[in-house]
């Protein structure tokens, strides 16, 4: 079972973004046989960080799937709530049967190189003005951004694995993959994100290096970043320059219907609408239907409504699910993420890397809920909810015994 379960977190990662809807092969695999546990039940000796998370996963199932009854969804509403409930005997069927950690690692980094070999086969080749893997662009170019994060953290595994060096360079190739990709989707809001991400790994390993290597390492992050940007083909230059416009045509009042402007105007509407119903939110229905009436009234523009969320996370839980969503969808990102961050400064270089892996998982997606709501998106929910479980149950094993099950 172990080796199965090894497998599942290896397609996990490896097809996370380069094939149609590939991303649920290995969360399946886990779910799939997750009723093992209850025909050869073994001692889980949960945690309380254990519980905590399995907690979260399933308030913020009992939250979403409460909505969408309240709003008569029936059950198409239960879609998306029910990753996260899948996600629970997932993370215990990882408890019970962790995997290596080089499943994991040697997954990631070949999803990184996957999903850069398939944007530049988009841009450069089939020349495609945005390169949009099999999903939404804004999910692929994300999704992509943090797979190349990921590969990152690994970089601190690989350094104490025997063949080191060549380990280096495999997780280097999937992080360039990776953050390629990214580049080439044009999906400016995960590069807001970037920052905070760099920091959660400069918080895990930079501030172990030297000065001079600290300090290198800055340098070398500006200068990839000016490359990046100065390099027409990759089309950042142009994302930028758009963005920059539309801000000053909405400021300006000259035009309010651009692709950032239309964001402002649904995160005004979203607001308003919160504090009309500030407990429970609208519900899916009820946040279109009053969006639409809006715009009848001439409030927001008519494209504003045509939208089914407001481009924010939190924005658009806040108007559909009120302060009770709120709270659940903070605790949600804020629980693993604190929980996570104990290992931050841990010994151990694999503790060290699953917890820096751990961490940007909810540290991505508060950046890229800025700008979009990644929840009503199935890649968002699926690629949340299962690295969650995936990362959290090989990260406590690396504080118990069997620990060294899991190292390489």
């Amino acid at each position: 079972m172990v080796q199965y379960t090894g497998i599942a977190v290896f397609l996990l990662g490896a097809f996370a973004m380069s094939l149609p809807s590939s991303y649920s092969v290995g969360s399946l695999m886990l779910v799939l046989a997750s009723p093992i546990l209850a025909i050869r039940p073994r001692p889980l000796a949960l945690t309380r960080e254990d519980q905590a998370i399995l907690l979260v996963l399933g308030l913020y199932f009992t939250v979403t799937a409460l909505s969408a009854w309240l709003d008569g969804q029936g059950s198409r509403g239960l879609d998306k709530p029910s990753r996260f409930l899948l996600a629970i005997p997932a993370l215990l069927l990882l408890i019970a049967y962790p995997p290596r950690l080089g499943w994991l690692w040697h997954g990631l980094a070949i999803g990184g190189m996957a999903t850069g070999g398939l944007a530049i086969w988009q841009k450069l080749i089939e020349g495609a003005s945005r390169a949009g893997g099999f999903t939404q662009i804004i999910q692929y170019g994300n999704i992509s951004l943090l797979l190349g994060m990921l590969c990152l953290a690994g970089l601190g595994w690989a350094w104490v694995q025997p063949r080191h060096r060549a380990w280096l360079v495999w997780m280097g190739l999937g992080a360039v993959g990776g953050l390629l990709a990214s580049l080439l989707s044009g999906s400016r809001g995960g590069w807001l994100a970037a920052p905070l991400m760099l920091l959660v790994l400069y918080w895990a390993e930079g501030r172990r290096l030297p000065g001079r290597a600290q300090l290198g390492l800055v340098m070398a992050v500006l200068i990839a970043g000016g490359i990046g940007y100065a390099i027409p083909e990759l089309g950042v230059q142009q994302r930028v320059h758009t963005a920059t416009d539309n801000i000053t045509n909405y400021l300006s009042g000259e035009n309010h219907d651009t692709s950032v402007g239309l964001r402002f105007q649904m995160w005004d509407a979203a607001g308003e609408l919160f504090q009309q119903r500030p407990l429970f939110g609208w519900g899916e229905h009820g946040y279109r239907e009053a969006l639409a009436e809006m715009a009848e009234r001439g409030e927001i523009a008519p494209r504003v409504a045509e939208f089914g969320h407001a481009h924010n996370e939190l924005v658009d839980t806040a108007a559909k699910r009120g302060v009770v969503g709120v709270i659940a969808l903070l605790c949600l990102y804020l629980v693993p993420l604190a929980a996570f961050a104990k290992g931050l400064q841990a010994t151990c270089p694999q503790r060290r890397a699953l917890a820096a892996a751990g961490a940007l998982l909810p540290v991505a997606y508060l950046g890229f809920g800025a700008t979009q709501a990644f929840f009503e998106h199935n890649s968002g929910v699926m690629i949340y909810a299962f690295w969650l479980a995936v990362l959290w149950g090989l990260f406590r094993q690396t504080s118990t015994p069997r620990s060294s099950n899991t190292r390489t």
